[in-house]
C-alpha cells in the first residue's frame, strides 16, 4: 500500500471567530441538570498500577499467580489490591486483529524500548554501524504489542526525540536510518507531526511506503537511497565529533556532568509513560575516572606518582578528584540512576566502541569507559552488552523475562497533588530462587501546568499509542468511508467533545482543546494524521455548552483495508483527556457486489459548536460534502440519543445495489450484546442521488418497548438479487 503523506502539523491556535460556526446555542438545561450539578461533588480518584514480573531461578516467567499471592506496601502501609490482571504475551495470537491485540495489553503492561544514540561520546563510524543492529531489533525482535522510540543525545542540546513510542516498525526503521537529520527535524519546520509518530523523509522523492522492502544498512556502506542516508548521517556525526574533540580535554568532566543532568531529566520525563521502559543506550562511553576515580595500577605512571606524593605527605600535589573521583559528579550520577529506578526504567547499555575500525575508537581508553558504562547499566538493573552487531540474544532474555506481567492496582487513601515520590514494595510468596521485578514507587500527580513540554507530549503520544479509552473528557467518534474512487475512500471523521467534561476544572471562560487524530493500519503502522488547537470563549451560552459541546469535522483519504482511527482530545490548561478508538473497514468498491455504510443518525444541531479541520493541501475543498439527504446537508450524531416517546431519523448510504426494492431489517442489542425485542424501523423514502451506483435511504427509528439505557442498533438491507447486506453496528442511547 502506498503510504499517505503526513501533511498536517499542529498549527497556530485557532480563534473562535476564525473557525467556529455558532449554531443556535440554547440556554435551557438538558435532562433537568443545572450547571451547578455538572461541577458539584467532583472527586479526583488516583489509581496506581504496578506492573510486576516474576521469574524462577532459571529466568523463566512464573505463571498462574493470583492477587492473593501479592502484597503492596505504599511506604509502610499495606494497600488493598483493587484490580488484578494477567498479561501473557504468548497467549496473544497472530490471528487477532490489531484492536484485539491492543485491548489485550493494558498500557501499564506494555513494554517500551527507547533506542538512545549517544552522538557526543561516540565516533561517527560506530554510530553508523550500530544503526543496523538497532534496525534489525525493531523489525525482527519486538512483540507486535511492544512500543519503541528513537532519541539522540548531544552534549550541547541534550536528549532529542526523533520518534515517540509507537507500534509502527516502518517509521522506527526510518527514524534510525535518518539519525543524521535529527537536528534538522527538530528545527521547527512546518508540517511535522507534533507527537512525533511520523518521521519526514530527508531525501527528495517518494518515501518508502508501507509494505515496501526497506533497504539494509550494511556495515560497509550501501547504494542508492541508503548510501545517501549514510553520507548524510556521517557528515552530521563528524561535525558533532569534531566540535566535541576540540573541547574534550578541558571540559570532559563538565560534559559528563551535563550528560548526567540531562539523563536525569529524561528519566523524569519517562515517568509520564506507563509501563516498564528499557532504554537501549548506544555509546562508546566516557572516561569513568571522572567519577569512579583512578583504579590502582602499578603500571600507571600517574598512579605511581600520586602514591609517592601521599607517602611523602605531599597532599597538595595530589588531585583528589583524579584519584578518588569528583564527589559532585558522583552525586549527579547517583541521582541520575535513582531517577531511572523511580521511573521504572532500565538502561541496557550497548558498548559500540568495538565496532570502529578507524583510529577514533582505538584512542578510547577501553577499561575506564567500560567501567562507566557498566555502572550506568548495573545501577538501573540493566546489563552491559559489548557487541552492538549482535546484542539481540542478550535482549531476547529481557523479552522472555517480561513476557508475563501481573498488573496490580490500588487506590491511595490520601495523596497530596505535590509531585512527591512515594516508595513502593511488592511482596509475594514465591518458590526459592525466584526473583520479582516491579516499579519502585510513583510520583504524586502535579498540576498539568507544571509539566515540561516534552512530558506533555509523551503523555499524549502514550495515550494515542496504547489506545485505551479515557473518559476524563467525553469523546465520541464516527468514521464513515464514502467512495472517492474504485481504489480509495473519503473518510470524514466526526468527533463529539462533551462540553461539561471539557470545562471541568477549567478556570474562566476561555478554553483551548487539543485535538489529535491518527490512523493506523492492521500492522500498527501510522499512515496519516490531523491535529488542531481550538480556542473557545464560552462566556455566552455557557449552560448550553455544558450540555452539548464541540462537534469537530476532520477528514482522511484511505485505500481499501482495515484501520484504527485513534482520537485524543485534551484541555490545554487542565490536562484532562478523552481517548477513543474506532475501527474503519474501507471496502473495495470496484469488486464488492454491494456496500452498506453504517447508519448516519440525524440530530438537531443546537447543542453543538461546529468546527471544521483547518486543512492545507491539494485535496482541500476537492470533495463534495457527503452528509446530505435530498440535497439538504446535515451533520450526523457520533452517538445518537432518542427519548422513549420520540423518534429519530437516519440516512443509509449504499453502493452497487440492484434495481429492485430492498427490504429494511433492523435489530437492537443491549449492553451485554444480547438481542432484545423492541424498536421500530421503517423506510421513509429512497432518495435520488444522481450518482451512478449510489443510493440513499431516509429511515425512521422509534424506541417502542425499549427501557432507558444504552443499546446498539444494526441495520441491513435485504436485496432480492444480492441477499442481505449488513451495516456496522452503531451505539444509541434511549432517554426518559
Amino acid at each position: 500500500m502506498q503510504q499517505l503523506s503526513a501533511r498536517r502539523g499542529f498549527g497556530a491556535t485557532a480563534s473562535l471567530a476564525g473557525v467556529v460556526c455558532l449554531v443556535g446555542l440554547s440556554s435551557a438545561p438538558v435532562h433537568g441538570q443545572t450547571v451547578a450539578e455538572v461541577f458539584k461533588d467532583t472527586v479526583e480518584v488516583v489509581e496506581i498500577q504496578v506492573p510486576v514480573n516474576v521469574v524462577d531461578k532459571d529466568g523463566e516467567p512464573i505463571r498462574d499467580l493470583t492477587a492473593e499471592d501479592f502484597e503492596i506496601l505504599d511506604g509502610k502501609k499495606s494497600q488493598e489490591i483493587t484490580g488484578f490482571r494477567v498479561v501473557d504475551l504468548e497467549l496473544i495470537e497472530s490471528e487477532m486483529t490489531r484492536r484485539e491485540m491492543e485491548l489485550a495489553v493494558p498500557a501499564a503492561a506494555r513494554r517500551h524500548f527507547l533506542l538512545l544514540f549517544d552522538l557526543s561520546f561516540s565516533s561517527p563510524t560506530s554510530i553508523l554501524r550500530a544503526r543496523q543492529a538497532a534496525r534489525q531489533f525493531v523489525l525482527e525482535s519486538l512483540h507486535p504489542t511492544d512500543l519503541a522510540a528513537v532519541m539522540v543525545f548531544e552534549a550541547e542540546w541534550g536528549p532529542r526525540l526523533i520518534i515517540t513510542f509507537t507500534p509502527d516498525r516502518v517509521q522506527l526503521a526510518r527514524a534510525i536510518d535518518t539519525l543524521g537529520g535529527a537536528r534538522w527535524m527538530m528545527a521547527g519546520r512546518n508540517n511535522l507531526d507534533p507527537l512525533r509518530f511520523m518521521v519526514p523523509d530527508l531525501l527528495p522523492g517518494r518515501s518508502p511506503g508501507i509494505g515496501d522492502s526497506l533497504p539494509a544498512s550494511p556495515a560497509g556502506g550501501g547504494s542508492g537511497r541508503q548510501s545517501h542516508l549514510d553520507a548524510l548521517a556521517a557528515a552530521t556525526f563528524r561535525a558533532v565529533g569534531k566540535m566535541m574533540a576540540d573541547t574534550e580535554k578541558s571540559y570532559e568532566a563538565g560534559r559528563v556532568a551535563s550528560w548526567a543532568t540531562s539523563m536525569e531529566t529524561l528519566a523524569r520525563l519517562l515517568e509520564s509513560v506507563q509501563g516498564r521502559k528499557h532504554v537501549i543506550h548506544f555509546s562508546e562511553g566516557f572516561d569513568g575516572r571522572h567519577f569512579l576515580g583512578r583504579d590502582p595500577d602499578p603500571n600507571d605512571p600517574a598512579f605511581q606518582e600520586d602514591r609517592s606524593n601521599l607517602e611523602w605527605g605531599q597532599y597538595w600535589m595530589v588531585d583528589s578528584n583524579d584519584l578518588y573521583g569528583n564527589t559532585a559528579l558522583q552525586g549527579a550520577m547517583a541521582q541520575m540512576v535513582e531517577e531511572f529506578r523511580r521511573a521504572d526504567a532500565v538502561i541496557q547499555v550497548v558498548d559500540i566502541s568495538g565496532l570502529g575500525t578507524d583510529s577514533e575508537a582505538a584512542e578510547r581508553v577501553k577499561g575506564t569507559t567500560q567501567s562507566a558504562l557498566f555502572y550506568i547499566a548495573n545501577e538501573t538493573g540493566g546489563e552491559l552488552f559489548q557487541n552492538a552487531n549482535n546484542f539481540g540474544p542478550e535482549l531476547e532474555q529481557v523479552l522472555q523475562h517480561t513476557s508475563v506481567t501481573y498488573v496490580l492496582t490500588f487506590q491511595p487513601e490520601e495523596i497530596d497533588f505535590d509531585g512527591a515520590f512515594h516508595k513502593l514494595k511488592v511482596k509475594a510468596d514465591l518458590p526459592r530462587g525466584s526473583r520479582i521485578f516491579y516499579r519502585r514507587g510513583y510520583y504524586a500527580p502535579r498540576p498539568f501546568s507544571d509539566l515540561d513540554p516534552l512530558e506533555k507530549q509523551l503523555l499524549a503520544s502514550d495515550a494515542i499509542a496504547s489506545a485505551e479509552p479515557r473518559k476524563d473528557i467525553g469523546v465520541q467518534v464516527l468514521a464513515t468511508p464514502f467512495k472517492a474512487s474504485d481504489q480509495a475512500a473519503y473518510v470524514p471523521i466526526i468527533i463529539e467533545i462533551d462540553g461539561g467534561s471539557l470545562l471541568r476544572g477549567q478556570e474562566g471562560d476561555n478554553v483551548t482543546a487539543e485535538i489529535y487524530t491518527y490512523v493506523s493500519d492492521s500492522q500498527g503502522q501510522m499512515l496519516d494524521f490531523f491535529t488542531q488547537l481550538v480556542s473557545l470563549d464560552v462566556s455566552r451560552g455557557k449552560e448550553s455548552f455544558l450540555h452539548g459541546g464541540v462537534k469537530y469535522y476532520g477528514q482522511l483519504f484511505l485505500e481499501p483495508g482495515d484501520y484504527l482511527v485513534r482520537v485524543l482530545v485534551r484541555n490545554s490548561a487542565t490536562g484532562r483527556m478523552g481517548v477513543e478508538t474506532v475501527t474503519v473497514d474501507v471496502p473495495r468498491y470496484d469488486t464488492q457486489p454491494a456496500v452498506l455504510l453504517p447508519p448516519l443518525f440525524l440530530e438537531p444541531q443546537n447543542r453543538w459548536i461546529l468546527v471544521r479541520e483547518n486543512r492545507d493541501g491539494p485535496d482541500q475543498g476537492s470533495v463534495v460534502y457527503p452528509f446530505t439527504v435530498n440535497g439538504e446537508p446535515f451533520i450526523p450524531a457520533a452517538k445518537p440519543t432518542v427519548s422513549q416517546q420520540g423518534e429519530i431519523h437516519a440516512c443509509l448510504v449504499a453502493y452497487n445495489l440492484s434495481d429492485g426494492s430492498p427490504e429494511l431489517v433492523g435489530a437492537v442489542f443491549d449492553a451485554d450484546r444480547q438481542q432484545v425485542s423492541g424498536g421500530v424501523f421503517e423506510v421513509v423514502e429512497r432518495t435520488i442521488t444522481g450518482i451512478s451506483g449510489l443510493d440513499k435511504f431516509l429511515i425512521r427509528f422509534r424506541p417502542d418497548g425499549l427501557e432507558v439505557g444504552e443499546y446498539t442498533v444494526q441495520l441491513s438491507l435485504s436485496d432480492s438479487e444480492l441477499g442481505s447486506i449488513h451495516s456496522s453496528a452503531v451505539p444509541i442511547t434511549v432517554l426518559n
